[in-house]
């Protein structure tokens, strides 16, 4: 079953140790099942309880996956695996458009912000004891936030959206719990869920947001938790519509004890409106745990490390009595800087959501000329689907584009690549599309769909 490779261990910690280090060192390889119980037991010389302890480490570390009688295997994608671990070089002269990155010429200038950050400290530094949040900074989200009819709650500050998704799953999940989320989705994401020891459930989506039906499936399927981006979904660029919102809420409707998480991460650089599914037809929540995330990395840079959050009282005040134990607070000199970005520049500084606009336009239209669908409503990505990733990804790579293979972002979603275009000028576009038609040749029409 494992070939030449033998576990070896007598206490529960370290034949789940021996198992990591062997996955890591590429002597388990992912999909590989493992022994059962009671034969591993026999082979170690220890008590069936112990190897079972193990194997509840590794599942919860993510490691490995269990399906009752069918065993245990290594995961498909082991935490130890993450999907940011394999990036493509660029060569000279190529053009980036695999980062996921915002276009640095549309970030505000940090400087000033930072100095009056800078002063205010001086004037009164923050100490042990003070609170956890800026006023201005929460004033500005709180205000965000009932202008797009989110529930009046609780209110804290993280250190970016995951940060904030991680800490809310730590602190209301338990290891064997499932998660709905969207597929294709955000790698991060995907790779956190298996950390936590918790099970990913796949919900497909369009251009408007996850699938009624796929998310019902889910449910029906016993997620415990719902994770949704509002816009800029990534890798698809998709974003919820009203009406699609609806549809969703209506299935949230019957499901009142499960967790929903929004992460609103593009709400500063597009111009579609914001539309939750949590607030029922009355302005009241239709779910009893509930959290909203808005990051500044997209709009004023990824290096603030900053998020804003706002949720149920009990969900909220887990998550900043946990983020007490270990960070204590974010940075008040990054919430002040953050605060004074918010009152110059808006929570959407001009011009941002229209240029990336015209960048997605100008790629999907070139692309449409050669017959080749492309998805992208919003935010900086856009989503190709192709009958085959590795053959295309290398193929631009060939004629100097570099993008993104869609293995990064898929869960049991079709084929497809992910193209920045933060960064692309509209008069690339027409290259790129050629250059992807001339890789695809006659294969380009059987791939339209998400």
């Amino acid at each position: 079953m494992l070939g030449d490779y033998r576990i070896q261990g007598r206490r529960a910690t370290d034949i789940a140790a021996d198992v990591e280090r062997a996955v890591s060192a590429g002597r388990l390889e992912p999909g590989q099942p493992l022994p059962p119980l009671r034969e591993l037991a026999e082979e170690l010389g220890v008590n069936p309880n112990t190897v079972a302890a193990a194997y509840r480490l590794l599942r919860d570390r993510g490691v490995i996956e269990t399906a009752g009688r069918k065993g245990s295997r290594i995961r498909p994608r082991p935490v130890t695996s993450y999907r940011d671990q394999v990036r493509l070089d660029v060569p000279a002269g190529a053009r980036n458009l695999a980062a996921g990155n915002p276009d640095p010429a549309l970030l505000p200038p940090l400087g000033p912000a930072l100095a009056v950050a800078a002063a205010a400290a001086d004037r009164s530094p923050v100490l042990y004891g003070q609170p956890t949040a800026e006023p201005e900074l929460a004033a500005f989200a709180t205000a965000g936030f009932r202008a797009d009819k989110v529930p009046e709650g609780a209110f804290a500050v993280t250190n970016g959206a995951l940060d904030a998704i991680d800490r809310v799953l730590a602190t209301q999940l338990r290891p064997g719990d499932a998660v709905a989320v969207e597929d294709p989705g955000w790698g991060s994401l995907l790779d956190l869920l298996p950390a936590h020891g918790l099970r990913t459930l796949p919900v497909a989506l369009d251009d408007q947001g996850p699938r009624p039906a796929a998310l019902a499936a889910a449910l029906a399927a016993g997620a415990r938790a719902l994770i949704v981006t509002s816009r800029a979904q990534n890798p698809t660029g998709a974003a919820i519509t009203a009406a699609r919102a609806a549809e969703l809420r209506a299935v949230l409707a019957g499901h009142p004890d499960v967790l929903l998480l929004e992460d609103d991460h593009g709400h500063g650089i597009t111009e579609l409106p914001f539309a939750t599914l949590i607030a029922g037809p009355d302005g009241r929540p239709l779910v009893t745990r509930w959290v909203v995330v808005r990051s500044a990395a997209k709009a004023f840079g990824p290096d603030l490390r900053l998020a804003v959050l706002t949720g149920d009282r009990a969900t909220v005040d887990r998550l900043r009595g946990r983020q007490r134990l270990d960070t204590g607070w974010v940075s008040h000199l990054l919430q002040r800087a953050t605060a004074e970005l918010w009152r110059t520049h808006g929570a959407r500084p001009a011009g941002v959501a229209e240029a990336y606009r015209g960048r997605r336009e100008a790629l999907l239209a070139a692309l449409a000329a050669h017959g080749i669908a492309g998805h992208g409503v919003s935010g900086v990505n856009v989503w190709i689907p192709v009958p085959e990733e590795t053959g295309v990804v290398v193929g631009l790579l060939q004629r100097g584009w570099v993008v993104t293979p869609g293995a990064a972002f898929r869960v049991d979603s079709p084929s497809g690549i992910r193209v920045t275009i933060a960064r692309l000028d509209p008069a690339e576009a027409p290259r790129f599309a050629a250059d992807l038609a001339a890789v695809l040749g006659g294969s380009a029409a059987g791939a339209r769909q998400i």
